[in-house]
Formats: structure tokens, C-alpha cells, sequence
């Protein structure tokens, strides 16, 4: 089980607030390596071209965590942020397919405490795996397939990836039912690795870190 911490105090006003109490605070750079126009972000941002800027070169994530989008609109690829620096595209996508972030939001943490259902078919219906305050590199591993067609997230925020090892396209599951693959902007019922995410402001023992 994941021990739980006390929600820290309350940042500066004008930053945005999570539902716990947590704060939201992102820079956005044009170009790599931080360098270029950017931008301070603490609440959703449909469409970065709305701050006069053509792409998103790198990324500072000062608190959150946030997530990202290929297309305008919260649409296409999502890329979980954590806290941290991303100098190139390629250190917050998975799957490496596209360099595009074109709209960015925070991700709400509803609770410290995880648990989440995966389902082999639509409907929640065939094979079960439930997972419970833990991160899983590997469904197989675990004796379950690699076919998750509908999810039910109980608690906290989960994602799920493509490959083991968390690689590939990154799927998020907020506080809900996902009933059809589809729910999740999945173009398969392909998913072979799970992990919470879990705001480090709450959460800082045994949060999850890129090595």
C-alpha cells in the first residue's frame, strides 16, 4: 500500500489549484534545450498557437503532473508530464511517432489511494485483473494478455502503455468506466503495461521516475 502524506501548503495565488489542494505550473519552450519563446502555464491551454507560438520545443513541469496532446482541442496522442525537465520531444513520447504537443491541461489526482480493473473484452465482460496501489511493467508477467478492451478506474489516475516496460502510445485513465477501447482513443485493445501517476508535491515516496 502506498503511504499516504499530508497535502503541502498552498502555493502563491494565481497558480492553478488541483482538487487536493496541489498547485499547476508548467513552462512551455518553442525550441530544444529550453531555449526560445516560452511560456508559464498553471491552467489548460486548448491550443498553444492562443500564445503565439508555433510548437513546443521542451517542457519544465514545476509542479502537476499535466497532460499533453498531439493535436488542438485535447485530441490525438496524450503524453503524461511529470515533474521535471523534457529538453526534446522525444523525452515525454513513449511511442516516438510524433514530435506535435498542440494542447496541454493538468491532470487531476483524486485520491493517493489506486485501484484499477482491466477488462479483456468490451463491456467489462471476459478475463479480470485487478491492480491495486502498484505499478505493472508487464500484464504478462503477471498472467494476464495483452488484450484490455474496457477499464474501470476506481481510484487515482493510472496510464497504460502499448509495450512492457512502459513504452509505446500512453493511454490515461482518469477516476471512471472506459467501456470500449475506442473510450480511450485507442485505434486496438492493446495495452501491456500499467503504473499510477501520482502528483510528487503528495506523493513523493516511491513515485515513479524515467531512468
Amino acid at each position: 500500500m502506498t503511504e499516504q502524506q499530508s497535502p503541502p501548503e498552498q502555493m502563491a495565488t494565481g497558480e492553478g489549484a488541483g482538487e487536493r489542494g496541489g498547485t499547476y505550473k508548467i513552462t512551455i519552450y518553442e525550441l530544444e534545450n529550453f531555449q526560445g519563446k516560452r511560456c508559464e502555464l498553471t491552467e489548460e491551454l486548448p491550443n498553444i498557437t492562443e500564445k503565439e507560438m508555433e510548437k513546443v520545443g521542451s517542457i519544465q513541469v514545476e509542479s502537476g503532473p499535466w497532460l499533453g496532446f498531439e493535436r488542438q482541442a485535447y485530441a490525438g496522442e496524450q503524453f503524461v508530464l511529470e515533474k521535471g525537465d523534457y529538453p526534446r520531444w522525444d523525452s515525454w513520447s513513449n511511442s516516438h511517432s510524433s514530435d506535435s504537443l498542440m494542447s496541454i491541461r493538468p491532470l487531476q489526482i483524486d485520491s493517493a489511494d489506486h485501484k484499477i480493473h482491466l477488462f479483456e473484452n468490451a463491456g467489462y465482460t471476459g478475463r479480470k485483473m485487478e491492480i491495486v496501489d502498484d505499478d505493472v511493467p508487464s500484464l504478462w508477467a503477471h498472467g494476464f494478455q495483452d488484450r484490455v478492451a474496457s477499464v474501470k478506474a476506481l481510484n487515482g489516475t493510472w496510464v497504460g502503455y502499448e509495450y512492457p516496460g512502459y513504452r509505446g502510445r500512453q493511454h490515461v485513465f482518469e477516476k471512471g468506466e472506459y467501456r470500449h477501447w475506442n473510450e480511450w482513443d485507442a485505434n486496438q485493445p492493446l495495452i501491456q503495461s500499467v503504473r499510477r501517476v501520482r502528483d510528487q508535491q503528495w506523493h513523493q515516496r516511491g513515485s515513479f521516475e524515467n531512468s
